[in-house]
């Protein structure tokens, strides 16, 4: 597989967390550790019939648990972290704080071998993040008030960004081993809804649709394609692009009446697209050094 292909492969995991936030709301009133429980549950049973399809069982069987461990630290991880934040302190801050992980996997894999970490990479990544904060905050002041809720919400944004990056060092590992992290992820999932939260059930069927989609996709096949790109695409214009997601999952809301356009939504396209340029810029520019070097 081509870098090329594995980084248009994982950023379809980019495209599909941006359809997350519309079926979250669609799933309701079904609480968070419960939805994680469901939704990683069919993530990972689907990933059990793609491997049995395809490479097959018993390559699960060859994953060192070690492995398993950090996976399903990173998927578990991320969203105890990420709702606990939003328990305690439920304000913009905290969403533009947790949405620093595109901008750390940037910044963290200047640390991989192979990988190079140019200006351009840098100023792309800040000029994407200046974006996502004009969406998360609505155009809005920021007054950042340091509290248990922020803290939380740096260390969701820390432990995505290191999962990211980290899978880079597990090349060598199959795709298929997501589904026990997915697996995993749910069970772990099912303690915490049982002692935090009360079991409550989709009252329609666009509930029951919306957790299967979310299993399908965002929760469920994103996890396998961000696997893709991270270990054999470009990570630093992945990270970048990442910050594609909350302008899409902004206009999602919109295009289904549940959020009003502002226009700091232009202004937030602009610069998130103006970054993803820049960083491609910069991944090009890498690439034909490379060449020109193994050509001398």
């Amino acid at each position: 597989m081509t870098r090329r292909k594995a980084t248009v492969i994982g950023f379809t995991a980019v495209l599909m967390w941006a359809l997350l936030a519309l079926l979250t709301i669609g799933s309701a009133p079904v609480p968070p550790f419960q939805l994680n429980m469901l939704t990683f549950a069919l993530g990972g049973s689907i990933g059990l019939i793609w491997t049995a399809r395809g490479a097959g069982l018993k390559v699960l069987a060859q994953v060192p648990w070690t492995v398993y461990a950090f996976g399903t630290l990173g998927l578990f991880g991320y969203h105890a972290l990420y709702f606990t934040a939003f328990r305690l302190a439920p304000t913009a801050e905290t969403g533009l704080i947790a949405y620093l992980w595109p901008l750390l996997i940037v910044l963290f894999s200047g640390l991989l071998p192979g990988e190079r970490l140019g200006p351009l990479h840098l100023i792309g990544a800040g000029l994407a993040f200046v974006g996502a904060g004009l969406i998360v905050t609505g155009g809005q002041g920021l007054s950042i008030d340091i509290n248990l809720g922020i803290v939380l919400a740096f260390g969701c944004a820390v432990t995505w960004a290191l999962y990211s990056v980290l899978s880079r060092r597990l090349g060598q590992i199959p795709t298929e081993s997501v589904t026990v992290f997915c697996l995993a992820t749910a069970a772990l999932s099912l303690p915490c809804h049982l002692a935090l939260e009360d079991t409550q059930w989709p009252a329609t069927g666009l509930g029951w649709a919306s957790i299967l989609a979310l299993g399908l996709g965002p929760v469920g096949a994103a996890f396998f394609t961000w696997d893709i790109g991270m270990k054999r695409g470009d990570i630093q214009l992945l990270g970048v692009a990442s910050y594609a997601a909350p302008l899409l999952s902004t206009l999602a809301l919109v295009v289904a009446g549940l959020a009003e356009p502002k226009p700091s939504l232009l202004l937030a396209a602009l610069l998130i697209t103006a970054g993803a340029a820049l960083a491609a810029w910069a991944s090009a520019g890498t690439k034909r050094s490379v060449t020109r070097a193994s050509d001398a």
